[in-house]
């Protein structure tokens, strides 16, 4: 007897007259643990809650919408073809982002929030970077439920059993398909490992831990964008239009982790402006964050690597 894995039987539920879409609940969940870590993170680093959460409160409505633009440009044809109600642009608790659009649009509104709050954008770019990957991996979930964006037609043991109502046209008539949603899923979560890992051992900073997470996370996204099979339009011959874009995003956060490993060495060890470092500690790291650990309730600032904490680096702090 062969076993795969089953698709949901629902994707929403209700509670008295409103309807709760599981899609969303994934999103929201993927939210919070980002979130959370990314706290954690900014926290060892020297920051304050208050600003972190400021900050973040124009980035992740910014985020959504975004993710959204980007995934409606490149599907038109699902909401502007004759018969379509073209408000279903708005739709987005039936599925529909794209987290290309969501880090884009969402790492411009960080930007800005973080000139305005004068404090420093890589530092806090660095601190989220895992929590976005761990927030990634859940939410893909909610693309589980959906039976959406699965891959091609499988019989491996861990093929996904897709509904007829959900198939792809021209694959009818196959019932088991790659699960991309779970490929995508473990791979988020070993590249947050690995951010956490390498934070830690080398002392990142400065950008380096973002960079990292975009060339990693888009060189998974290089492989499951060439099984999978909802529409995309073509570029390269086989290449699909979001395969494409994957490449590019891989090899611009190579690029950028190599530029910045070779002009930007060490970390901030100031982020908040006006808010003096205190002395870096030799206290255990928190293998949680991959930071240094501090007195609780107290930020622990770092050092840079090279230099040390009288650094005169020019990215100590953004300021306006």
């Amino acid at each position: 007897m062969t076993l795969f894995i089953p698709s949901p039987s629902i994707s929403s539920f209700q509670i008295g007259p409103l309807t709760i879409h599981i899609y969303a609940l994934c999103l929201i969940t993927g939210i919070i643990a980002a979130w959370i870590i990314g706290l954690r993170r900014w926290r060892a680093r020297g920051g304050t809650t208050e600003t972190f959460e400021t900050v973040l409160v124009w980035t992740i409505p910014l985020g959504i919408v975004g993710a959204r633009i980007y995934h409606v440009l490149t599907h038109l044809g699902d909401y502007f073809a004759p018969g379509i109600n073209p408000w279903s642009v708005l739709f987005i608790w039936e599925g529909g982002i794209a987290i290309y659009g969501a880090v884009g649009f969402g790492a411009l509104a960080c930007w800005w929030a973080c000139r305005r709050q004068r404090i420093s954008f890589t530092a806090l770019a660095d601190s989220l970077a895992p929590g976005i990957a761990v927030g990634q991996a859940i939410g893909r979930f909610g693309n589980w439920f959906n039976q959406e964006l699965y891959g091609q037609p499988t019989d491996l043991p861990w093929g996904l059993e897709i509904d007829p109502a959900h198939r792809a046209p021209g694959f009818e008539q196959y019932a088991t398909f790659h699960p991309t949603f779970l490929y995508e899923s473990l791979w988020n979560l070993l590249v947050a490992g690995v951010l956490l890992w390498a934070d830690r051992r080398f002392r990142l900073g400065r950008g380096k831990v973002f960079a990292l997470y975009i060339a990693l996370y888009g060189f998974g996204r290089i492989f499951t964008e060439h099984i999978r099979l909802d529409y995309s339009y073509d570029t390269f011959g086989p290449i699909r239009f979001n395969e494409a874009v994957a490449i590019l995003i891989c090899a611009t956060g190579v690029l950028l982790f190599v530029v910045l490993a070779r002009l930007r060495p060490g970390r901030e060890d100031v982020v908040e402006f006006g808010r003096p470092a205190p002395a870096a500690t030799d206290q255990p790291g928190d293998p949680a964050t991959g930071d240094e650990a501090g007195e609780p309730g107290n930020p622990v600032a770092e050092a840079t690597v090279d230099g040390g904490a009288d650094d005169p680096g020019p990215d100590k702090v953004d300021s306006p």
